[in-house]
């Protein structure tokens, strides 16, 4: 036999029949409190998205580089950041991201653009549910094949 009468005394100001609205296990998980996410979280998403895109030889402007293979060179002075040449504005429900890219020589930097995009949006809005509303991507640098990297700077 099932008790279908309320345990709770009469008069105590809930409405007639229960409780009102969805409650406990009847709300979805997204209505049961809020996420943010650091924009660091999002500049290190779309770094590694974006160093995964054949064609890109580094990221960042010239000095940003520079500085980043000098930390790597130093006892102590930890790994490239994958934030470098990345920056993001982060919303509630969207994110803009510019970059500054080096290119390989002979790659055709618009096509090379378009696969940066798709890269980087889809990785963002895949982790982390942000809508990207706009890539920028600015081209600092083409690394040319008898280049000497910049992590292979002169500092020992």
């Amino acid at each position: 036999m099932t008790d279908t009468s309320s345990s709770f005394p009469q008069g105590d100001g809930r409405p007639e029949g229960g409780l009102q609205g969805p409650t406990g296990a009847d709300r979805v998980p997204e209505e049961r409190g809020r996420t943010t996410i650091a924009d660091s979280v999002v500049e290190k998403i779309v770094g590694t998205a974006a160093r995964d895109v054949p064609g890109i030889h580094a990221l960042g402007a010239g000095m940003s580089r520079t500085m980043g293979a000098v930390r790597e060179r130093v006892p102590g002075g930890g790994r490239a950041s994958v934030r470098g040449g990345v920056k993001v504005e982060v919303g509630e429900r969207q994110a803009a991201v510019d970059l500054v890219v080096v290119v390989e020589y002979g790659v055709p930097i618009t096509d090379l653009a378009g696969d940066v995009r798709v890269s980087v949006i889809a990785a963002v809005e895949r982790l982390t549910g942000l809508e990207v509303v706009e890539v920028n991507i600015a081209v600092d640098d083409v690394h040319l094949p008898d280049e000497e990297d910049d992590t292979e700077s002169r500092v020992a």
